[in-house]
């Protein structure tokens, strides 16, 4: 099992509720009043579903490998994901555009975003997401290429800190023939471009 699949223990609910509790209290509320009952609970839900990708090994979504003698790009452009930044615990939401040179294999299109899904779902940077899922397409799947190309906005910047809204950051992880051959890489990113503002 490659490092970027293995899985970790299950998320202790229990244990964060308590500390939803401890925050509330330290920010002055009251944990008894209607509006808050609830909260804890509510929000140890929300860390398992935002989280699960902690629990989940991506390689479950490469059963669906297919031999075919197709040599073009293959791209799946605009997948949306949502991802926690390890920093400060706050989202960033985006879009992914994932692309690989097939050498024989292709996989079913709907276990791209499905492997993005798997991976965004973690405490990370948005650095870190776009280079392992490259990496972990480039690893299983052993095409000529892989091109991961991720959009995003970061909350931990939109409304706290510096407080720009609108801002985007832009990450790319390129690899094999994508990387050393500047026609395929510009071919790739003109696809990916394509129809965009």
């Amino acid at each position: 099992m490659s490092k970027t699949s293995k899985t970790s223990k299950k998320i202790d609910t229990a244990r964060i509720e308590k500390a939803v509790k401890e925050i509330l209290l330290a920010v002055g509320e009251d944990i008894n009043r209607d509006g808050l009952k609830a909260t804890p609970g509510r929000v140890a839900r929300m860390y398992v579903e935002l989280l699960a990708g902690m629990s989940e090994n991506p390689e479950r979504h490469l059963r669906s490998v297919f031999s075919e003698n197709y040599d073009e790009i293959v791209l799946l452009r605009d997948i949306p994901f949502y991802s926690i930044c390890e920093h400060h615990l706050m989202p960033f939401i985006g879009s992914a555009h994932v692309a690989y040179l097939p050498a024989g294999k292709v996989l079913g299109v709907s276990k791209l975003a499905r492997i993005v899904d798997c991976f965004a779902r973690r405490l990370q940077t948005q650095e870190r997401l776009t280079y392992r899922i490259a990496d972990f397409i480039m690893t299983n799947l052993k095409p000529l290429g892989v091109g991961v190309v991720m959009e995003a906005s970061h909350s931990c910047m939109t409304i706290r800190g510096i407080k720009k809204p609108g801002s985007v950051m832009v990450t790319s992880a390129i690899r094999g023939i994508f990387r050393k051959d500047p026609r395929s890489r510009s071919e790739l990113m003109s696809l990916i471009h394509n129809g965009k503002k």
